[in-house]
C-alpha cells in the first residue's frame, strides 16, 4: 500500500527530483511518499500524534522508542515546535532509546544528550518516564532490558510492548545499530545487546535486537535524500539477506510497518 503526500515542494529544497521517476519503491508495509523531507515529517508528526492518543486511551499510556542520527533531530524539533502536535501526551508517555553509542551523555555523539536537549526539557514529560540507556555501563544490556520489562510488564499480556519506534536507515542499510554481519543480528533471546566488531561503526553500540523490535505495534523507519536511493532500490529487490542488509530483518510480528520517504530517496527505487 502507497500513500503520497500533496504538498508543495520548497523552492529552498537542497536537491531538485523529477516527479515522474520519483515512484515508491515496493517494500515490504506501507510506504508514505511525499515531495520533500518537510513533507515527510508532517506525515510523521500526524501518524505519531495519532497513534499516541488512541494508545492512553487504550492503555493510559504510551511508550515511544526513538533513534539518533542526523536525519530524525529536524523531526524531533518540529514536534516541539508545530501547534499540531501541541495535544502530544507527554505527560503520558514513556521515552526509550532505539540504540546508543557506548559514551558518556556529554560526549558529541551521545544519541541521548541531543534527544534530552530538544524533547525532554522543553516538553512535561515526567522523569520517570524518561529511559535513556546508561551505555556507558559494562552491564548496561542487563540493567536496560530490566528496565523494559519492569515498566511493560504493568500492561496486560499481549499489549506489553512498545507501541512506537522510529528507525533510520544508513547508506548501508543498517538500522538501530544493528550492523551488517554483526554479533547483534542474531541475539534471538534478547531484548538488548551490546554490538560490536569490525562492521560496526565505532564507538561501541547498545541496540534494542529483532526480537524486541519486532513485537512492537508500529515501527516507522524515516529515509530521505538521494544518497539512500541505491539501498531502497536493492531492499525493493527482495534478494538480499537481513545479515547484509540489516533493515530488512524488520518483520512485524503483529504490527504494522510503514515507511516515511522523499521523492529523493526513491528517486532510484526502481531503477535496475
Amino acid at each position: 500500500m502507497t500513500e503520497s503526500g500533496d504538498a508543495h515542494l520548497d523552492d529552498n529544497e537542497p536537491y531538485a527530483v523529477d516527479e515522474s521517476t520519483a515512484t515508491a519503491p515496493l517494500l515490504r508495509g506501507k510506504v508514505h511518499l511525499a515531495r520533500n523531507r518537510f513533507d515527510v515529517y508532517d506525515a510523521l508528526m500526524a501518524d505519531l500524534v495519532m497513534h499516541a492518543s488512541q494508545c492512553v486511551r487504550q492503555f493510559g499510556d504510551f511508550h515511544l522508542a526513538l533513534s539518533g542520527g542526523s536525519t530524525p533531530m529536524p523531526f524531533y524539533e518540529q514536534l516541539m515546535t508545530d501547534p499540531r502536535a501541541r495535544g502530544f501526551p507527554w505527560a503520558r508517555t514513556h521515552l526509550w532509546m532505539v540504540d546508543e553509542r557506548c559514551v558518556p551523555f556529554d560526549h558529541e555523539k551521545s544519541n541521548w544528550r541531543q534527544i534530552e536537549e530538544i524533547l525532554v526539557e522543553a516538553s512535561d514529560i515526567p522523569k520517570e518516564q524518561v529511559h535513556p540507556m546508561l551505555a556507558y555501563l559494562p552491564d548496561a544490556d542487563v540493567l536496560y532490558e530490566k528496565e523494559l520489562r519492569d515498566v511493560l510488564g504493568w500492561r496486560e499480556k499481549g499489549h506489553d510492548r512498545l507501541d512506537f519506534v522510529l528507525l533510520g536507515m544508513g547508506d548501508e542499510g543498517h538500522t538501530a545499530s544493528l550492523f551488517p554481519h554483526s554479533e547483534a543480528q542474531d541475539a534471538d533471546d534478547r531484548l538488548i545487546v551490546f554490538n560490536r566488531g569490525a562492521t560496526v561503526v565505532p564507538p561501541d553500540r547498545l541496540t534494542m535486537t529483532y526480537s524486541l523490535l519486532n513485537a512492537s505495534r508500529f515501527i516507522a523507519p524515516l529515509v530521505l535524500g538521494a544518497g539512500k536511493a541505491s539501498m531502497l532500490a536493492r531492499i525493493a529487490k527482495n534478494v538480499d539477506d537481513f545479515h547484509e542488509i540489516p533493515i530488512m530483518g524488520i518483520k512485524p510480528l503483529a504490527g504494522e510497518l510503514k515507511w516515511f520517504i522523499d521523492y529523493a530517496s526513491a528517486g532510484g527505487a526502481n531503477a535496475d
